[in-house]
């Protein structure tokens, strides 16, 4: 099977890039056609997010495991596509050089029989321009939590201050 999706740059123009891909490809597979597909030299870290409908990011599917002493993080070369992007589960999130942080909304758009005399991953569609830089981010606090209610009250706060 063929999965048709479309990778979109979190940003106010439209920019985004529709691939082809065999659906029993890895999802290191799919980050080496999406770096191609925009670019990218594909030299910086990157990471996979499963999330639900509205987006919000759950687990993460990460390109190398930093750990020191190993963890039991999923890597991008152990999972498949068929198996994290489903029907059921359309959408991923893909972030791309965690120093800049170009964030790309993936969703699967349609799923296809093989057609002989194409190589997968296939770039279908491109649209917009990439910019020089990475659309600005902007990450606001909750404003029902009122920090200065927490330090006010640093003495009913749980925790050994002598930890060390």
């Amino acid at each position: 099977m063929i999965y048709k999706i479309r990778i979109i740059l979190d940003a106010k123009d439209d920019i985004f890039r529709d691939i082809e891909i065999d659906a029993s490809n890895s999802l290191e597979e799919l980050h080496n056609a999406i770096t191609q597909a925009f670019g990218f030299m594909g030299n910086e870290m990157a990471s996979f997010y499963t999330c639900d409908e509205e987006w919000v990011q759950d687990e993460e599917i990460a390109l190398f495991d930093m750990s020191e002493n190993g963890s039991d993080i999923r890597l991008m070369n152990e999972n498949f596509l068929e198996e994290v992007l489903t029907q059921k589960t359309p959408k991923l999130i893909y972030v791309y050089d965690f120093l800049n942080m170009w964030t790309f909304f993936v969703e699967l758009a349609d799923i296809v029989e093989n057609q002989p005399g194409i190589s997968y991953p296939n770039l279908l569609f491109t649209f917009g321009e990439l910019p020089e830089n990475p659309p600005e981010k902007n990450f606001k606090a909750d404003p029902s939590h009122d920090f200065d209610d927490t330090l006010e009250n640093y003495n009913d706060l749980d925790f050994d201050e002598n930890w060390n």
